[in-house]
């Protein structure tokens, strides 16, 4: 049986709705924020709980804890309670991937560049 082509062989503005669009805008703009972007990749290698990532990072943990929230909402991180502790982890593997491509690439010299 043949099938058709993928939705992947579609140019990427043709592969989103309007809404889905607004949705991948709304992602951009939570990752936008340094701290946030800082908890994020926190949370790119292991779970870690509110205290840890506020101490870690410098930050409040009532600070951490308001950017968390967005964060979930944005379905960039999940949490999981253990006892009477929430751990938040990045789970998604695209978002993991994307943000690892992403720090690798911000984090090469510029001589690993080539013209």
């Amino acid at each position: 049986m043949l099938k058709g082509p993928s939705p992947k062989d579609k140019p990427a503005h043709l592969r989103l709705s309007e809404d889905q669009t607004t949705e991948l805008a709304d992602m951009f703009r939570l990752m936008s924020d340094p701290s946030r972007l800082r908890i994020i990749l926190a949370c790119l290698d292991t779970s870690t709980s509110v205290g840890d990532m506020a101490s870690a990072l410098g930050l409040s943990p009532s600070l951490v804890s308001h950017h968390l929230r967005l964060l979930r909402a944005g379905r960039l991180i999940q949490a999981e309670r253990r006892g009477n502790r929430v751990f938040y982890l990045i789970t998604d593997e695209h978002i993991r991937r994307v943000l690892s491509d992403m720090v690798d690439h911000v984090s090469e010299s510029e001589g690993d560049l080539e013209p």
